[in-house]
């Protein structure tokens, strides 16, 4: 592996401490405070790059911060599954050498064009025959290209189905992948079973729906992605463990008849998830109200779309009279917390559990805050978590 790289700008001497507890009582945080846990990102990472068998491209969407970006280089990322040419040149801009995968069926017009011309991208999905026009035009050298034709798998098992807004039917599929052999592309095909999948079978089943289209077209494909969805492993929910679903994967791979198959994986959330935490403050207690400075504008709002359990059990933290932090203990009990702004939609959508003693300029602090937090934030009404620590 190569030297680590440092991180970029003002995040290259972020404050560093042992634990989450040291990091709160040293800075008393009065705003949100990211905390990057490097070991978790380099494990995740390791995970799959020892498990999965094939190119693992982490999905930039799910947090395309250079805190993330750099952390899963250093753990030996290299290859990143790019929704937006923006994806594309913040990747490239960090390191010039990522092999970048222009993995959205829809592209601005224009886009395709400047990530081959500019960026040296070869890989772009399809899903209809308009879309592919467009490719082709815009890329003018079809022979130096790999289009992914995706697929619809509409599954279940998935806490947020991703197969509702792009997709084809094998059928349809088959067409496609016959009009890219034709112009003279590399054809190949690739599906998303949903986020937070927790059903290793919905993978083998997507296979199986590829199989179907392969048959169909008579076309032997050069790449096969199946996408991405691999579950984080979320306080109070337990996926099952990633080597189910790989070997899930590998045999259902077999089926294919085809061992020199390029394969590739697109986690997202799997990867980034871990890696970090949030530290909110408790701006004010009311009863069974919670007033927190980080919301449903900023680091919770993919909590209004996805139901990962029927509450969030973070930790209550404390100081104490000589400002020493520890955690709060005593009977836990349902709080609603709401977010900063004057917005009343500004409320997480189910209960925090919490010790009973909470009270105003406490903390509450959330582990795996890593996916689609800090990419879906906004500076809505002003407010806009920023803040980063590093621990370990």
């Amino acid at each position: 592996m190569n030297a680590p790289v440092n991180l970029p700008g003002r995040f290259d001497s972020l404050p560093r401490f042992a634990s989450a507890l040291k990091a709160i009582e040293s800075l008393k945080p009065a705003e949100p405070l990211y905390l990057v846990h490097p070991d978790k990102f380099s494990a995740a990472a390791r995970q799959f790059l020892d498990g999965f068998p094939g190119d693992v491209l982490y999905a930039v969407k799910a947090n395309p911060h250079p805190i993330a970006l750099t952390n899963l280089w250093n753990a030996g990322i290299r290859h990143f599954d790019s929704a937006s040419l923006g994806e594309i040149e913040a990747v490239k801009t960090l390191f010039p050498e990522a092999i970048c995968h222009f993995m959205a069926p829809v592209r601005l017009p224009g886009q395709a064009k400047a990530a081959f011309e500019q960026h040296g991208v070869t890989d772009f999905v399809v899903d209809s025959d308009a879309e592919l026009d467009k490719l082709l035009a815009e890329v003018g050298n079809p022979k130096k290209i790999r289009v992914f034709v995706r697929l619809v798998a509409q599954l279940g098992g998935a806490l947020l189905e991703m197969s509702s807004k792009y997709g084809c039917r094998p059928e349809e599929a088959a067409k496609l992948m016959k009009r890219v052999q034709a112009a003279g592309a590399a054809p190949c095909l690739t599906f998303h079973v949903g986020s937070q999948c927790l059903s290793p079978f919905s993978y083998a089943q997507a296979i199986e729906i590829a199989q179907r289209a392969i048959t169909l077209s008579g076309v032997n494909i050069a790449a096969l992605d199946i996408g991405g969805g691999f579950p984080a492993a979320y306080s109070g929910q337990e996926p099952p463990p990633y080597h189910w679903y790989f070997d899930m994967i590998k045999e259902a791979l077999t089926t294919l008849g085809r061992t020199d198959l390029n394969v590739m994986c697109e986690p997202g959330r799997a990867l980034c998830a871990p890696g970090i935490s949030l530290v909110t403050q408790v701006v004010m207690r009311r009863g069974d109200r919670l007033y927190l400075n980080d919301g449903i504008y900023g680091s919770f709002d993919e909590q209004r779309f996805i139901s990962f359990d029927e509450d969030y059990p973070p930790s209550g933290i404390t100081l104490d009279a000589k400002g020493k932090a520890k955690p709060l203990t005593g009977e836990k009990r349902p709080f609603r917390a709401y977010g900063p702004t004057c917005d009343s939609a500004d409320v997480l959508p189910r209960p925090v559990m919490l010790p009973n003693g909470i009270a105003n300029g406490d903390f509450v602090l959330f582990d795996a805050m890593g996916a689609y937090t800090v990419s879906s934030r906004s500076p809505f009404n002003g407010y806009y978590p920023d803040s980063w620590a590093i621990i370990g």
